[in-house]
């Protein structure tokens, strides 16, 4: 057989320079039959080994049965099938097969269709819980979660640490993603979160509120459909490697700042790969066609009416806060932010508390001004007057 190189010298002498296949044998040395087989064939020579009969083709029909009957049936368990009707064969050639005929039994796959976005259409959120629980103060370390937004246009993203999955939780993460974005899309895109979807693609009542109040549309994805939103997917997987290792944080508040420095001054600086650009110069153009936020968001903090008790607390999240004692029997009502514990009375609007929120578990909080009240209420004496000296006194005391 004649090398690639010699059956493309034959062509280009006799195609080329125009010389006929005795000039040709004349300088090549060829044999004539084999000039002349080169000129007829219209490819390269290529070495071709004929087919050998395998150990497996007296099986294949039975492999082919078993698919049918269990398509993701492993190959070790095939082969011991195989085995024991007189399959002598190796691994290599069996799973070789499979390779090429299990795909025909199986399911068709999904396929995928490349989706180009709007700005400002859409903004899709999704719930990353952090591997590691965050420290809340006394000593404590709780489960948190963060509402992470995404907008697809520009890959811009925001965060939002929340302790629950709960409808207020939810939203207020929801409202300062969308404050941290700078703007309002057209549609929230979420998947089936229990607090927010009501059942059969509706939303819950609370969720709708909120929707209805920014002027904003929402939607639903099919379960287990996460695909759907894999903008988002793949900046939750990008937290999870570049934001959470190696980091250490005092609490809370903590927490929440260095996820904003780290979206801020990492995530979407970076030069994203599929853009060509950074998020954040994208966010630019995006802006524009977003709704400009209004002056107050909607209020998303729980609230909730109780009587004060003899025992003037009221129980927040396993906490116990206190209220003002001269309010025994009137009834207050209870506003419960991420920040704050605030208190009102209903018929005179008299504070009832301001608390910092706690989400420390198990803690009594006492306003300094409600012990005392509680003090002078119950009639018990004041604290002890303590004479206070002159320092003069002290010096004649002590010698030089």
């Amino acid at each position: 057989m004649i090398r690639v190189e010699q059956w493309a010298e034959i062509r280009r002498l006799h195609f080329v320079k125009g010389l006929s296949i005795k000039e040709i044998h004349r300088r090549t040395g060829l044999h004539r039959e084999t000039i002349r087989r080169a000129l007829r064939s219209e490819g390269p020579p290529r070495y071709e080994r004929p087919p050998r009969p395998s150990k497996l083709d007296p099986f294949k029909e039975e492999v082919h049965r078993l698919l049918r009957e269990e398509p993701r049936l492993p190959g070790t368990r095939i082969r011991e099938v195989l085995a024991e009707v007189g399959y002598e064969g190796g691994k290599t050639i069996l799973d070789d097969h499979l390779r090429e005929v299990r795909p025909l039994f199986l399911p068709r796959p999904r396929t995928y269709q490349r989706t180009q976005y709007r700005p400002g259409a859409l903004c899709q959120f999704d719930l990353w819980q952090p591997s590691a629980e965050i420290p809340v103060g006394y000593g404590q370390a709780r489960r948190g979660y963060v509402v992470v937004a995404c907008l697809p246009y520009s890959r811009a993203g925001a965060g939002t640490l929340v302790f629950s999955k709960e409808a207020p939780d939810l939203l207020y993460g929801i409202a300062r993603c969308l404050a941290l974005l700078g703007g309002l899309p057209e549609t929230l895109v979420w998947d089936r979160e229990g607090a927010l979807h009501a059942g059969d693609g509706r939303p819950t009542d609370a969720f709708a509120a909120f929707c209805g109040k920014l002027k904003i549309g929402w939607r639903f994805l099919e379960p287990h459909d996460p695909e759907s939103k894999g903008v988002v997917e793949r900046l939750q997987g990008y937290l999870e490697t570049s934001f959470e290792p190696g980091r250490r944080f005092c609490n809370e508040l903590d927490f929440q700042e260095q996820l904003e420095r780290w979206f801020e001054g990492r995530a979407n600086v970076r030069f994203h790969r599929t853009l060509r650009c950074r998020p954040a110069d994208r966010l630019l153009e995006e802006r524009p066609a977003m709704r400009p936020l209004p002056e107050a968001l909607p209020d998303v903090d729980r609230r909730f009416c109780t009587r004060v008790p003899p025992d003037p607390y009221v129980r927040v999240d396993s906490n116990d806060y206190s209220l003002d004692p001269r309010l025994v029997g009137r009834r207050v009502e209870l506003r419960v932010s991420q920040r704050e514990v605030v208190g009102v009375c209903l018929d005179t609007g008299e504070l009832a508390c301001r608390h910092q929120r706690s989400f420390a578990r198990h803690r009594t909080l006492t306003a300094l001004e409600h012990a005392r009240a509680l003090r002078d209420l119950r009639g018990e004496s004041a604290e002890p007057e303590v004479e206070v000296r002159p320092l003069a006194r002290y010096d004649t005391l002590i010698p030089a």
